[in-house]
């Protein structure tokens, strides 16, 4: 009788032993968080805005008969003057990263702008020379170095495109147009550098600096419409400097793989 008890009592045990364990909660392993992996190479589009300045130096190098005829004049000092004002606009380009940390790439940009100055004409201080320098055009390439995977530092350089409006003014009273040169176009050059941070997965924001040199270029004005008629015009050669401060945001289209996830 007492093995029949033992028994049952230990059948009963293992019996509930493995309810138990049948009943017991079971836990699955939470998956890791994952890691997003920052690609630089890609096309892009974007906007920015900033400062623009502009300085200008003149020389009178002659002057034109209403007929057209060119008289060469000992240079005279037309003066310089500085502007600044808001810029803004937006870019597009490629970038491609190799070698783990390094990043070349091309860029468009426009900027519109409306940067004025204005000086004394220092030989006739009767006489007010008015600049205004408008849209600025920008293709470059860059080369850049990733402090982190997520921070680039570049440097940049290639051609510039911009037009000038000249106006000179007397001084009156009352102020007339004396001569002017509308739109005139001018090309140079361009070097810049800045940082750009890779926020979130194809978004960057950015801050650069850019100076741009457009050389000497001489201009025929015409008459404007205060002057007598019938007076010659200044054949004018002016200088050009431009530089820029611009902060701006990208949006990255990736052609060198989707941003993946590391696990």
């Amino acid at each position: 009788m007492k093995k029949f008890t033992f028994g049952m009592l230990a059948a009963f045990a293992m019996t509930g032993s493995a309810v138990a364990a049948d009943m017991a909660p079971r836990y699955a392993k939470a998956p890791p968080v994952p890691v997003a992996i920052y690609s630089w190479s890609g096309c892009y589009i974007g906007g920015n805005i900033g400062g623009g300045w502009e300085r200008t130096s003149q020389t009178r190098i002659g002057q034109l008969s209403p007929a057209g005829a060119f008289t060469a004049f000992p240079d005279t000092n037309y003066g310089s003057s500085d502007g600044s004002d808001f810029v803004g606009g937006g870019q597009i380009g490629c970038d491609y990263q190799f070698a783990n940390n390094w990043v070349i790439g091309i860029q468009g940009m426009y900027d519109y702008a409306r940067i004025d100055s204005s000086h004394i004409l220092p030989a006739f201080p009767t006489f007010t020379s008015n600049v205004r320098v408008k849209d600025i055009y920008t293709v470059t390439g860059r080369v850049g170095y990733l402090f982190t995977p997520q921070l680039l530092g570049y440097v940049k350089g290639g051609g510039a495109w911009t037009s000038v409006d000249y106006v000179i003014n007397g001084n009156g009273p009352p102020v007339f147009n004396s001569e002017n040169a509308f739109g005139v176009n001018r090309s140079g050059w361009t070097v810049g550098g800045g940082l750009e941070w890779m926020f979130a997965p194809g978004w960057s924001v950015f801050g650069e600096f850019n100076y741009m040199d457009f050389g000497t270029k001489t201009s025929n004005f015409t008459l404007g419409t205060g002057a007598a008629p019938g007076s010659s015009t200044d054949v004018v050669r002016s200088k050009l400097e431009v530089e820029q401060f611009l902060v701006g945001v990208n949006y990255k289209f990736n052609f060198g793989g989707p941003v993946v996830a590391r696990y």
